[in-house]
Parts: C-alpha cells; structure tokens; sequence
C-alpha cells in the first residue's frame, strides 16, 4: 500500500510536468514557423503591407468606454497578459509543489539564473555604454522556454529527463526576474489613482477567494477590469496576469485542481495561438536593412547578441560551476558537466520575453530593429552551439 501511494504521488508530480514539456515543445516549433513567416514576409514581399496591418487601429468598448490601440498593441498588451499568466502559474506550481519549493534543490538552478541574467546584463552595457542605448540591457536577460524546449526535442534521446527540468527550472526563474524587469524598469508616467484601482480589484479577488467563490467564469470580470487599471496606470498590463496568477490557489479548491486546470486549459491556447501571433506581429525586420547603417544600431544589435550568446553561456555556467564548488545544491540525476554547458548555450535562446522587452526599452524604430536583428541572430547562434555541445553520444541513460 505505501508503495502504491507513493507511485500515486510521483504521477500526480509527473504527468503534469510531462505535459508541460510535450506542449513547450510543439509550440516552440508553431513559435518557430510564424517567425519565419515574419521574415519572409518583410524580407521578400516588403514591409508595407506588414507594417500597415499591424498598425491598423482597433476599437473595443463603447464611445468613451473603450479603448484603442493598434493590432501589434492589442497582442503585445492584451493576448501576452494570458501568456504571464501562465508562466505565472507554473511559477507558483513550482514554487509551492514544485522543485522550487525545496530551498537545497532550488539554490543552484536559482544561482544559475541570476548568473545568466547579471553577466548578460553586464555584456550589454559594456559594449553599447551608458545612455538611451543603455536602456537595453534587460532584452537578453530572459530564456524562452518553448524555444529551447522544443531544440532539447530535436535531439530525441540523447537528452535525459534531467537535463529538460534543469533547463525549464532555469527559465522559470528567469521569468521571475524578467517579469520584475518589465514591472519595474519599465513602467513611466505613473497614474496612483489607477494603480490603487488596480491594486483594489486584486483585494476583490482575495476577498471572493476568502467567501469560497470557486467559479473561474465569476472572476473573469474582475480580471478584466484589473488589466484595465493596469493598462492607464502605466504599469504594463501583462503585469496584471502575473498578479492574478500568482492569487490563485496552488493547492485543491472543493476538490479541484484549479491551478492545474487553468493551466492545462490556457497552454494550447498561448502556445498555439497566442505566442505564434506574438511572433509574427513582433518578428518581422528587414535583416541587414537601415537599422544597421548607423553606428548605434550596428552597436545595439551586437551587444544583444553578444550578451545571448556569451552572456548566457558564461554565466549559467560559471554560477553553477562555482556553486557545485562552495557545495551549493546539486544538479538533477542525468545531468553532468556537458549538459551543463549545452543547457548554458541553449538558454541564449531569448526569442519572446526579448522581443517583449524591445519595444519598452526602445522607442526609437531604428534602435528596436536593430535589437531585434540581435535577437534572431543571438537565438539562432544559441541554439547551434547547444545543439552541438549535447548531440554527440548515443542513447541516454535516464530515458529507460
């Protein structure tokens, strides 16, 4: 009877992680095609007719009850809120059930990706200086999960279990601090009033959490009104998501799994949907156009990339490795030097959360293009030295 209650438990851990992983994977290759469809888009039938649909302004509400913003907008500030959600929620998953929820086993992925978001950081600023192009340096900070996921895919059983969950606990807390990122070093022209407003709809959500309101259609009012509060605050909307996700119960509600419900129900749909939208409304630049003629863009674009691909590297790396030294936490079962450098290079791969913050650190057109080139080539670059560090050998041995 222990035995079975405990094989129980390890499925109740396992099939949820299981799916998460197979879903990352399937929608990073739907990430990849729309990117593509981007690029081939803009680079071989223009950026006219691109450009003229993203920005084509779009109404919702009632007379002075609405809100318009243009298509780009609408993706990147009302469809992303459902994607923070859901990073949020796997956030708190593992935070509260999760492998981060043991403070040994959570040091050193932890550790790891503070190294891979300050030497990043740091590569940037060193290359472009100070200034307005300074403001860059959070866009090569974060990890694309679905992205690097789907490459670990590519490599079929030369990859064991452990590497997969290294890397996606990595990139769970890189997404803590890219969200702070966001919330805090990119957030102007405060308005107090809305953000209390704001701040008073998530009191609304505790309180109706507190009388036992179990049904998720009930708060759906409420959230809505509290990413509208987000929105005119100026603190970005997606934030709201992440504020909203981090309120919903971990632990069975009546029985229900309601986090785990919320997350099996939203992740086809960002997967799937939301994310490859983002991607071709966001992915399309003219490569080697004339955002790379001046010498700021030229800058810009190498010190992104410089900072994925280096940055990434040498400092999941070197955090981990000085971390395995001074005997803090240990790696996963499976997961051993090699593994460690080529989840290191993968984790450059900074695609959606580093095309999210372009825009917010750069108004200048020509500056967020020449960031964006960064990105793609910074990503790619990633992705082909981490392929190359783990596909040799054959069959690994945690996959039986």
């Amino acid at each position: 009877m222990p035995l079975r209650h405990a094989a129980d438990v390890a499925k109740k851990v396992a099939d949820p992680m299981a799916t998460f992983l197979r879903t990352e994977a399937a929608g990073g290759f739907a990430l990849l095609l729309a990117a593509v469809v981007a690029l081939l888009w803009v680079n071989v039938l223009g950026d006219g007719a691109y450009e003229s649909l993203w920005t084509t302004n779009l109404q919702i509400g009632l007379g002075s009850v609405s809100i318009t913003e243009d298509l780009r907008h609408w993706i990147n500030d009302g469809l992303m809120a459902f994607f923070f959600f859901l990073i949020s929620l796997e956030i708190k998953r593992e935070l509260v059930r999760g492998d981060l929820r043991d403070p040994k086993a959570a040091s050193l992925p932890a550790l790891a990706a503070i190294g891979g978001v300050v030497v990043p950081a740091g590569i940037f600023l060193l290359v472009v200086g100070g200034g307005d192009l300074g403001r860059g340096w959070g866009i090569p900070i974060a990890t694309d999960a679905a992205f690097a996921i789907g490459v670990l895919a590519l490599l079929g059983e030369r990859v064991g279990i452990g590497v997969k969950l290294f890397l996606l606990t990595i990139a769970v807390v890189d997404d803590v601090i890219a969200i702070g990122v966001i919330a805090f070093a990119y957030t102007s022209d405060l308005s107090v009033g809305w953000l209390a407003l704001a701040v008073a709809g998530l009191l609304a959500v505790v309180l109706m959490r507190r009388l036992g309101v179990a049904r998720v259609l009930l708060y759906v009012p409420v959230g809505v009104f509290v990413w509208v509060a987000m929105l005119e605050s100026g603190v970005h909307p997606t934030i709201a998501g992440v504020a909203l996700a981090l309120l919903t119960p971990a632990h069975p509600v009546a029985g229900r799994e309601v986090l785990q419900e919320l997350e099996d129900g939203l992740h086809p749909f960002t997967s799937f949907l939301v994310l490859p939208l983002f991607a071709l409304a966001n992915a399309g630049v003219v490569v080697g156009g004339s955002s790379l003629d001046d010498s700021d863009g030229q800058r810009v674009a190498v010190a992104v990339a410089l900072a994925l691909v280096l940055g990434k590297a040498l400092g999941i790396a070197g955090a981990t490795l000085v971390a395995l030294r001074l005997r803090i936490g240990e790696l996963p079962d499976g997961v051993g030097l090699r593994s460690v450098f080529g989840v290191s290079a993968l984790a450059g791969i900074g695609f959606t959360v580093s095309l999210f913050i372009t825009p917010l650190a750069y108004e200048d057109s020509g500056l967020a293009d020449a960031a964006k080139i960064g990105v793609l080539v910074g990503s790619v670059m990633s992705a082909c030295i981490g392929v190359a560090i783990l596909a040799p050998g054959g069959r690994h041995p945690s996959r039986d």
